[in-house]
């Protein structure tokens, strides 16, 4: 059921993957609907937890695919995480878990130990940080961390998704394995990507706009939708991507507004400024 609000949205925000593209092919429309966005002067944030790419590289895979963005467009789980852990753990050394090489988006973090080496001395980190899941999360690896945070260290996660949409279907993501981490070592994981309010915050603060007047478009209705609107955002479900019927129905909350794709936003756009004047 969908629920009208008629406040005038003067930014959006939107999740790249399963919104606008699947497996980083553009999905029908989308391009052409981002487009339209562009041309009616909406500023606009890409909002992702996607964590195998940097800003960067991202907006290098958008461009190809046709969208018209910029890498300050871009919001990622990596770079709001390592705002966080140059505010609150300066200077500590931190053991980094993650599929893909995001480094150059970790700026003024340090580092220790190869992911490949995975032979970190316990006493020589402060703080483990756990990324997007992928062949690196096997066994000898979790189990790795398990002692470190058995030892002290924090543990910061940059998001808690159980799965992401692939071409090939849905495959398990990072919360899968971060349940049992927090759970055998009794550490409770800090999030810094989506759900967290840090994280909207962060967006909100990148755009210059207020809550009342920003939309959130997103296929993940915990993550994404729900997330946003408790910030005070006005949220909106796509049924693309991760979307599923049964999440839809047994979710904690309503969307503010449902759409069958990215492509309808700018109709729903034209809807919502007309009911506001």
């Amino acid at each position: 059921m969908e629920r009208e609000r008629t406040s005038a949205i003067r930014a959006v925000l939107i999740d790249i993957d399963g919104v606008l593209t699947v497996s980083w092919e553009p999905l029908p429309g989308a391009v052409e609907a981002m487009e339209r966005l562009r041309a009616a002067g909406l500023p606009l944030a890409l909002v992702t937890n996607t964590t195998s790419r940097t800003r960067a590289s991202i907006c290098a895979r958008l461009m190809e695919a046709g969208f018209p963005v910029t890498s300050n467009d871009i919001l990622t789980a990596p770079a709001v995480t390592a705002a966080y852990l140059r505010e609150h753990h300066p200077g500590a050394r931190c053991l980094l878990l993650n599929s893909g090489d995001i480094q150059d988006d970790l700026t003024s973090v340090t580092l220790v130990g190869e992911p490949e080496e995975r032979a970190v001395p316990e006493s020589d980190v402060d703080v483990v940080v756990v990324g997007g899941a992928g062949d690196e999360f096997d066994y000898t690896a979790l189990n790795r961390i398990f002692h470190h945070l058995q030892r002290g260290a924090h543990l910061v996660a940059m998001h808690r998704n159980l799965y992401w949409r692939t071409a090939e279907g849905l495959d398990l993501d990072t919360g899968a394995f971060l349940l049992g981490l927090e759970r055998a070592s009794r550490v409770e994981a800090k999030i810094t990507g989506k759900p967290s309010e840090a994280f909207f915050a962060a967006a909100l603060a990148h755009l210059g706009a207020g809550p009342s007047a920003t939309l959130m478009v997103g296929d993940d209705i915990e993550s994404d939708v729900l997330a946003a609107q408790r910030s005070g955002i006005t949220g909106v479900l796509v049924k693309t991507g991760k979307y599923l019927p049964e999440t839809h129905r047994s979710a904690d909350g309503t969307p503010d507004h449902v759409i069958d794709s990215f492509a309808a936003l700018p109709d729903l756009l034209e809807r919502l400024a007309s009911a506001s004047r």
